[in-house]
């Protein structure tokens, strides 16, 4: 079962919670999907559970995130249905290629990773759904559509999580906020802003010309002075505190 991240909205016959228009609404034309997994296994399944559905049509298939671009700019799919960790080039990382070269498409992972960090990166990278593999074949082709409409699909325990997360995120923020904000070193705030741009630590190395280890340290240290546990809540607590602003 898949939980829409939006408005409380009424469900369907399928149990499944949305916002937006009418999953069920008739379309002229199919909903165009490319497949984007390293299994071709997991691949080929997908594709025979989804040609079974006559509103859905698989259009192609990749094996990592850099033929996914490819395939995307020559197919223009309505929905890219894509693993989180792969070879080559991962799911999030392809995400804002995908949306230079196909910009009308909404990106769907499908994963195994119930991690919050790829979740929180998912969203920030453009991704409009986060499913756990754990989901029915069925479930699959309904959030197809509930995102071909509109909706936000996020796995209900991913999205019990990221709720949690940030209630806990404004609950340690009231708490400090008659706290001066802690200083942080010119380094440190430059580490801060491309943290906040979704860049990992090896980018971040080489952008600032310094080790990985170094740029390690670096989030280390502003976790320590901030009170923090995690760099999602680091790129928060920096906004709304105005130690930098993301444009």
């Amino acid at each position: 079962m898949t939980d829409s991240f939006g408005p409380p909205a009424d469900e369907d016959a399928d149990g499944v919670a949305g916002t937006g228009p009418d999953p069920d609404a008739s379309r002229a034309e199919p909903i165009r999907v490319l497949v984007v997994d390293d299994h071709a296994l997991f691949r080929r399944g997908l594709e025979i559970v989804l040609a079974a559905e006559e509103d859905i049509q698989v259009v192609g298939e990749a094996g990592d995130g850099a033929e996914a671009v490819d395939k995307a700019a020559d197919l223009l799919p309505d929905i890219v249905l894509m693993d989180v960790r792969m070879p080559r080039r991962g799911g999030i990382e392809a995400c804002t290629s995908l949306k230079e070269v196909a910009p009308s498409a909404k990106i769907i992972m499908l994963t195994i990773s119930d991690e919050e960090a790829d979740l929180y990166d998912a969203i920030k990278a453009g991704a409009t759904g986060y499913l756990l593999k754990e989901i029915s074949t069925d479930e699959v082709a309904t959030a197809i559509r509930a995102v071909a409409d509109g909706q936000s699909q996020i796995s209900p325990s991913m999205a019990s999580k990221l709720l949690t997360e940030f209630k806990s995120m404004i609950q340690r923020t009231d708490e400090r906020r008659l706290v001066p904000a802690p200083r942080l070193t010119d380094r440190e705030l430059e580490v801060l802003k491309l943290v906040a741009t979704g860049m990992n630590n090896r980018d971040i190395a080489k952008e600032l010309f310094i080790s990985e280890n170094t740029v390690k340290n670096h989030v280390r240290n502003i976790l320590e002075k901030l009170q923090l546990h995690s760099r999602m809540e680091a790129v928060v607590y920096a906004m709304r505190e105005k130690i930098l602003e993301i444009r």
